[in-house]
């Protein structure tokens, strides 16, 4: 469910057809076509078939729409250490846990976290996005960290490396992965936690 708009006025009714969802969403669409910067709202109106002064019916301005996009990416990402199966068990357990949940997220909210990866800090949100996002790195990160110590990860390879390649991995599941392609979100989560964690090699050879 979409994000509320923080300190904002109460929400206003929008125009018959439109919600802020699926203002939202068309938005999202447009960013990632064209590139936040070069969205104008006469762009954005445009897309939807609405005039401008229609879609400030549903957010103040476009800075608005996108922390609203980058919360539908980030909210449920951060949700992840929350959970109880992310703080006990083993750490490679939990960092499993993480890569999976993170996996999920993508695939529900792809569009919304392909905008969040293009994110360049061109502006204070994006700032503040691209400073939570690394926040859920670190978490990764030190979940390695306790992996390799305990001894269920090798320790021969940077933590901060192997996280950059994992998340890697993960991330590059925007630019191809398709709900309706050849392999389905289970499939590609079980091959993407089997490849990360077991390799390449046949029999573990």
């Amino acid at each position: 469910m979409t994000a509320s708009i923080a300190n904002s006025s109460p929400t206003k009714r929008g125009r018959p057809g439109y919600d802020q969802d699926s203002v939202l969403s068309i938005a999202v669409e447009v960013f990632n076509k064209h590139g936040y910067d070069a969205t104008s709202m006469g762009k954005l109106a445009e897309n939807l078939g609405i005039s401008k002064s229609a879609i400030y019916h549903h957010v103040p301005s476009k800075g608005d729409l996108l922390r609203l996009a980058l919360d539908e990416a980030l909210v449920p990402l951060e949700a992840i250490a929350e959970d109880e199966r992310a703080v006990t068990g083993t750490a490679e357990e939990r960092l499993k846990f993480f890569l999976r949940s993170t996996i999920r997220v993508l695939v529900k909210r792809q569009q919304y976290v392909t905008l969040l990866l293009r994110l360049r800090g061109n502006t204070e949100i994006e700032r503040d996005a691209l400073e939570r996002r690394r926040a859920v790195d670190r978490r990764v990160s030190d979940l390695v960290v306790e992996a390799q110590h305990e001894g269920s990860l090798r320790s021969d390879i940077d933590p901060r490396t192997t996280t950059r390649l994992l998340f890697g991995t993960i991330n590059s599941l925007v630019e191809w992965f398709r709900e309706d392609g050849n392999v389905t979100a289970e499939q590609v989560e079980e091959h993407a936690i089997t490849m990360m964690f077991d390799g390449l090699h046949h029999n573990g050879k």
